[in-house]
Formats: C-alpha cells, sequence, structure tokens
C-alpha cells in the first residue's frame, strides 16, 4: 500500500481547512453540514466525535473542515492531519450509501447550459477553495445555486457569487440576469 501523505491548505473561509490526500475519497463531492447529516459516512461521523468539528465536507481527494468559533487553528490542525490520515490509510468510507455520482443534467435547453457551465468551469475553481456550488433553479432569468463546504458562511463567497458566476453565466447564457445563492 502507497504511504498515504496529508497536506493542508488555507481557504478564503477562515473558519475552514482543506485536508488534501494522495489518494481519490470520492467521485464527485458530499456535505456533512451537521452530525445528524452524517449517519451514512462513518468518515464524516467519526469526525464530528471532536467537539470542534462543525461541517465535513468531502470532494475528489480531499476533506474540508470547519470549525468552531472558539478552536484555533493552531490548536487542532496537527491533530485533525493524523486523524484523516489513518482515517484514510485504515479505508474508513465516505460514504455507506452510493449513489449514481454521472452527470446529467435537466430541464431546459437553458438550463443543461447552465448546469453545464456551473459544472466545467465554476465547479473546479469553487472545489479548489475547498467548497462546492449546486445548481437549483432557473426562473425569470434568475439562477439559484446551492454554496457548500467552505463557500457555504464564507465573507467572500458573495463577491465570487456576484462577480464571478453572475458574470461568467451572463456572458456564456445571455438568458441569465442575476444568479442568487439559497440560504442554507
Amino acid at each position: 500500500m502507497a504511504t498515504i501523505n496529508v497536506y493542508t491548505e488555507s481557504t478564503p473561509n477562515p473558519s475552514t481547512m482543506k485536508f488534501l490526500v494522495n489518494k481519490l475519497l470520492i467521485n464527485g463531492s458530499v456535505d456533512f453540514p451537521n452530525k445528524e447529516a452524517a449517519q451514512d459516512s462513518p468518515f464524516a461521523f467519526e469526525l464530528f466525535k471532536f467537539n470542534f468539528v462543525n461541517g465535513v465536507f468531502f470532494a475528489s481527494n480531499f476533506v474540508t473542515i470547519t470549525k468552531t468559533d472558539d478552536a484555533e487553528w493552531e490548536d487542532i490542525e496537527a491533530l485533525l492531519k493524523d486523524f484523516v490520515k489513518g482515517a484514510v490509510e485504515s479505508e474508513l468510507a465516505v460514504k455507506t450509501v452510493h449513489h449514481d455520482t454521472e452527470v446529467n443534467f435537466e430541464g431546459t435547453e437553458t438550463e443543461v447550459k447552465i448546469q453545464q457551465v456551473l459544472h466545467d468551469y465554476v465547479r473546479p475553481a469553487v472545489e479548489q477553495d475547498g467548497g462546492a456550488i449546486h445548481y437549483k433553479s432557473f426562473n425569470e432569468g434568475i439562477v439559484t445555486v446551492e454554496l457548500k463546504g467552505s463557500c457555504s458562511g464564507c465573507p467572500s463567497s458573495t463577491i465570487t457569487l456576484k462577480a464571478g458566476i453572475e458574470g461568467l453565466l451572463k456572458r456564456m447564457v445571455p438568458e441569465v440576469t442575476e444568479v442568487v445563492a439559497e440560504a442554507m
């Protein structure tokens, strides 16, 4: 078995940190915003046993962990790195229920175009910051998305949403007039 290496990266959200490993953890992404949501994930469930863990998000080769406000990264980062390394080495499951992760876009021609742009251009950038974006709806020119992982509650996510994502979608899908985030 190859040695598992874990390294950390800060994210634009000061409450979250990305723990990257040299192994694919999951195809796609899955968000566990609280302990109750983590019932189907042995990996996330174990992380929530730490009283300073406030959210867990997995995508490809990383887990983004959101800490409680009273915890400091310098106090918990090494502990979490060791935990993630051990969990990956022991092949602790990210999900026990396997969902089909094939990308299928649904809706009108415009909705499919919007979802394709979000998937191809926005998703990779958002994942770099330890988060995820999910398309919710398109109604009368307004695209509604859901932000997860480090994007959820991040101070700079509104700027990213308005300046970056909205601008891109307006250029690539002329029917789009505005992009809004659904409140979590």
